[in-house]
């Protein structure tokens, strides 16, 4: 890998604490340009491009049908490359600097119901032992503190307080924040904890969520898990961790929460972020509106 490249990848993984597959990401973005260079602009360097060939590899990319979405999220990671350059000098103008991104049609993500949540809880055989168990608290931690696949994962056992009843998580950007536990979330952490020790290997014995061999989860693995849980259940096209993430704040803002206080439980940098959840609580608007307005009377 080129020197500037490698001083990038260890920039995102020690400074800015990007996960693996963030990191897999961006520089995937930054290759697939590179060879774009390789092959229609004459091999010319990552360090000498201009905007008008940035705005060439667009125009590429979306005769080759990708997606106005897809075309954003790999010009966001060469941004990131180019703001790193200028930072270490090894350029004089960000090339990208006055670009703005394609137009996209904003995608209107469908929460799971309060319904099909209770029935995930009520209607699946979850095994008494230690893989029904823990596959019973991944749900349940979903659902209950609308934390990301990423954060669920690396949860250590440490963090549960349960004498606050809190669970501390610690997210993008190494950012940490403290969620509140329901009670029955706590009794399923105490119960899998009792499975969870009679393991005969626990390989990763600081993390929380393991795998019957001891080791630490992976992503595909809870992705699986929930897709198959949820899949007795509901016949949304979508059944992700992400989906209940969604479910989890949709469901506190249909029931009164505040969206400050939704933003602070999701770990969000700022309320537009978790505004995109508020649609979902129109149609609960609605009905208040219709019921309670004298006009409609």
């Amino acid at each position: 890998m080129a020197t500037n490249l490698q001083a990038y990848q260890d920039y995102l993984v020690k400074e800015k604490n990007y996960s693996p597959l963030t990191v897999q990401a961006y520089l995937a973005d930054i290759f697939s340009f590179q060879d774009y260079l390789i092959s229609d602009q004459e091999g010319l360097k990552l360090e000498e491009v201009s905007y008008s060939q940035i705005r060439s590899w667009i125009v590429f990319l979306v005769e080759s049908n990708i997606s106005n979405g897809s075309v954003n999220r790999k010009i966001s990671g060469l941004k990131s490359f180019y703001k790193f350059l200028l930072k270490i000098k090894q350029i004089s103008i960000n090339p990208l600097l006055k670009h703005k991104s394609l137009k996209t049609a904003k995608k209107v993500q469908i929460p799971f119901s309060e319904k099909e949540l209770k029935d995930v809880f009520e209607f699946n055989e979850y095994e008494r032992n230690f893989e029904g168990i823990r596959n019973q608290l991944i749900i349940e931690l979903f659902y209950t503190t609308g934390i990301r696949r990423a954060e669920m994962i690396n949860l250590k056992i440490h963090f549960v307080d349960f004498s606050q009843k809190s669970i501390k998580v610690i997210g993008k950007r190494n950012k940490e924040r403290i969620i509140p536990l329901l009670d029955c979330t706590l009794e399923l952490i105490k119960l899998y904890d009792q499975q969870r020790n009679h393991l005969e290997v626990v390989n990763d014995s600081e993390v929380l969520i393991l795998s019957k061999s001891g080791n630490k989860v992976s992503e595909s693995f809870v992705y699986r898990l929930i897709n198959e849980y949820f899949g007795t259940v509901s016949q949304k096209t979508k059944k992700s961790p992400h989906v209940l993430r969604h479910s989890f704040a949709t469901h506190l803002l249909n029931n009164g929460a505040d969206l400050n206080s939704v933003k602070e439980l999701l770990g969000h940098a700022s309320l537009s972020s978790t505004q995109i959840y508020t649609h979902s609580s129109l149609a609960t608007l609605k009905k208040v509106y219709q019921e309670a307005h004298p006009r409609n009377k």
